[in-house]
């Protein structure tokens, strides 16, 4: 059996649906990077780019083409992370989370609402996808999220909150029940996420007329 067979095999039947190890170790992997970036751990960064290559074949076979090309963008933009935080521990030997300020709250709602419309118009011209808005949504939530996670903003949680309210539903309905478990899980752990950061950032919402200040957080072990 070659490799790619083995990755769409199934482990397990979930609700009478098959369940392949490349969505069950993807969505492992997935779960593991948002529990180091909880902890502001820079190794969240490799066990997410390990993560979406396994998730990458469980999209294709799901015949997901945004959440497939999804997982591509995911690996690009969690190298270009993997810099920001390494840079910032190497200046400051500590990863500094902070809110964001009016200007770029306003940029990510933006990019999210814009990125949408023109992703999910491409899905749909090129029939990449069987629902192709809420399959762009995710895609650029996506990447939404993760720029906001690059500039160690608690903003960024709240940007894959509102993935995920997406991404269960679209999961289930695409035959990927396991991942849609794992999006609930998510959930639970993106509201401890914007907890902790919001308590370990010293800033105090910005308002539109104040500038942002300066956040210290506490780096994670390791």
């Amino acid at each position: 059996m070659d490799i790619i067979s083995w990755l769409n095999a199934p482990v397990f039947e979930l609700m009478g649906k098959p369940v392949p190890w490349s969505d069950v170790i993807g969505n492992i992997c997935a779960l593991a990077t948002v529990f180091l970036a909880l902890r502001r751990n820079i190794f969240s960064w490799p066990v997410q780019i390990t993560g979406s290559i396994f998730l990458f074949s469980a999209s294709i076979s799901a015949g997901l083409g945004g959440n497939a090309a999804r997982q591509v963008v995911i690996v690009a933009a969690a190298i270009w992370g993997w810099s920001q935080w390494k840079r910032s521990q190497e200046e400051t030997g500590e990863i500094r989370v902070r809110w964001a300020t009016w200007p770029e709250r306003l940029l990510l709602i933006a990019a999210l609402a814009a990125g949408t419309a023109g992703f999910g118009w491409i899905l749909a011209w090129g029939d990449w996808s069987w629902n192709p808005y809420p399959d762009a949504y995710i895609f650029i939530g996506s990447l939404v999220a993760m720029y906001a996670q690059g500039r160690a903003i608690v903003e960024f949680w709240f940007v894959w909150l509102a993935v995920d309210l997406v991404g269960i539903p679209l999961a289930i309905m695409g035959g990927l029940l396991f991942s849609g478990i794992v999006y609930f899980v998510f959930l639970i752990m993106v509201i401890v996420g914007i907890v902790d950061w919001a308590r370990k950032s010293k800033q105090t919402i910005a308002s539109p007329s104040e500038p942002a200040q300066t956040i210290a957080g506490h780096c994670a072990d390791g």
